[in-house]
């Protein structure tokens, strides 16, 4: 049982915050993994990756309207 509590108390893994940027950008977040992330994450780390993603979520589509655009050119 103290593992179990010990576990809830460690800051979260880079995978762990990436998972819940991610479902947060999505939509998908459960009420459970944002109470998790709540009291266990750090809003450093989070805002870090959550502009990391919106940079590269920009950049990818900017990307992929240049190419329709090239293959519809004239």
């Amino acid at each position: 049982m103290a593992d179990k509590h010990e576990q809830d108390e460690q800051p979260l893994s880079l995978w762990a915050t990436l998972q819940s940027v991610l479902a947060a950008a999505f939509g998908v977040q459960s009420s459970k993994r944002r109470a998790r992330d709540f009291s266990r994450g750090k809003p450093s780390h989070f805002i870090a990756l959550g502009v990391l993603f919106t940079l590269i979520f920009v950049l990818v589509l900017i990307a992929v309207v240049k190419l329709v655009l090239h293959f519809t050119a004239p």
